[in-house]
């Protein structure tokens, strides 16, 4: 009774201030209810603060799918934000190339049936249902009018894809000349699907190496990515939901929050969510927290969240850390502790549903504390593509059904 109380003392001040109230309604649900929940997320990022500012100008961003769809919603967030985003003519198509979208294929979105909205700071606003066919492993355009300044904007730094801003409001126009383009995602973190064929989402949490950092822009080939495609090729409906932050640690806040402070936005509430894949931000913590965490207060953190999720009815799939002799950050002392986190999460009793075993995937044989050259990026701490891919491919797919 109280949390309605509150709905409703949230919505009479936005109304009376004039605006239309912008609720996060139906955000996510649980392991336990997502055979009654029709939300299922196909592509998602993490939200940052700390973006630019825009006024009166459109932005068009680029998502591509995972899983498709019969209809859709998108969910935009103001959580960074410092004062009330206002947003207007909002509009979804499939994209044809660059900026361009595919003729026949725009919608209108509107939120509480209205097609502007007033996101209070600190709030998100997720959209009515759109009837919008999304194909799977394919690319969306969502474009947002911003009709007065947003201050600082809550977004998503290390895009890896093409992103486009443009003067006045052009959201409904096939294709926006003259636009600006940038490498980031500003508002926008998640867009849904309807599709009862699938099974749910599994989230995969982690840091640059699962942000896609040394995968070529525009390539999709960031290794949820390549999940993704495996995912659709072996028939499962499982949407792939990307929640890495470059930098970011487990224990730490710092490139966003960490691991931990994050993790009830990040994975506990994506839509339709089942599994969550565990990666890289530990090593974050061992290069650049001073002093470094010992291994046992990393392998405390790796237990919080697996409990989290557990009590959530989540599974938990944990991974080894890769290899980064040869980075900037590198010490004995971080290798020791790598080592000693990766014996954990092999090891019998770490509470973790499934592991997914980067390390042995990507090092060197002859050299395990080194990548395999053939999937060294060059700076000795990301993988290539083709490492990405071998991350990828080291996810057992049966332990989703």
């Amino acid at each position: 009774m109280r949390s309605h109380l509150l709905l409703a003392a949230v919505c009479a001040a936005m109304i009376a201030a004039g605006g239309q109230p912008a609720l996060a309604l139906g955000r996510g649900a649980p392991a336990a209810d997502v055979a009654a929940s029709s939300w299922i997320g196909t592509w998602s990022v993490s939200p940052q603060s700390g973006g630019g500012s825009f006024n009166r100008q459109t932005l068009r961003q680029i998502v591509h799918t995972s899983i498709g769809g019969t209809s859709a919603r998108v969910e935009v967030s103001n959580v960074f934000g410092s004062q009330p985003l206002a947003i207007a003519d909002v509009h979804v198509a499939r994209r044809s190339s660059g900026s361009t979208t595919t003729s026949g294929t725009d919608h209108t979105v509107t939120f509480g049936g209205q097609t502007s909205t007033t996101i209070p700071a600190g709030g998100t606003a997720v959209s009515d249902a759109i009837a919008f066919a999304v194909p799977a492993l394919s690319d969306v355009a969502v474009s947002i009018y911003l009709p007065q300044s947003t201050g600082a904007s809550t977004f998503h730094q290390q895009g890896t894809a093409t992103n486009y801003v443009a003067s006045g409001d052009v959201s409904g126009n096939a294709g926006l000349s003259g636009a600006q383009t940038t490498g980031s995602y500003f508002f926008l973190t998640n867009l849904d699907v309807q599709n009862t064929a699938a099974v749910g989402a599994v989230a995969t949490l982690g840091a640059s190496i699962t942000d896609g950092v040394a995968s070529a822009t525009n390539s999709n080939r960031r290794w949820p990515d390549d999940l993704a495609v495996r995912l659709a090729n072996s028939g499962r409906g499982v949407g792939v939901l990307n929640q890495g932050i470059s930098g970011n640690r487990l224990l730490v806040d710092g490139a966003g929050p960490s691991a931990l402070n994050r993790f009830d936005r990040d994975v506990l509430a994506q839509p339709g969510v089942r599994w969550v894949i565990s990666s890289d931000d530990p090593i974050n913590d061992l290069g650049s927290t001073s002093p470094p965490p010992t291994a046992n207060q990393l392998i405390t953190g790796l237990q919080q969240l697996i409990s989290r999720a557990h009590q959530k009815g989540l599974k938990f799939l944990c991974s080894t850390l890769t290899p980064y002799q040869g980075a900037s950050y590198w010490t004995q002392q971080g290798e020791t502790a790598r080592e000693s986190l990766n014996a954990f999460v092999r090891g019998s009793g770490s509470d973790c549903d499934g592991v997914v075993d980067q390390d042995k995937a990507t090092h060197d044989p002859a050299n395990s504390t080194r990548y395999l050259p053939a999937y060294d990026s060059g700076d000795h701490l990301h993988p290539n593509e083709a490492g990405l891919q071998a991350i990828a491919n080291a996810v057992d797919l049966n332990l989703f059904g």
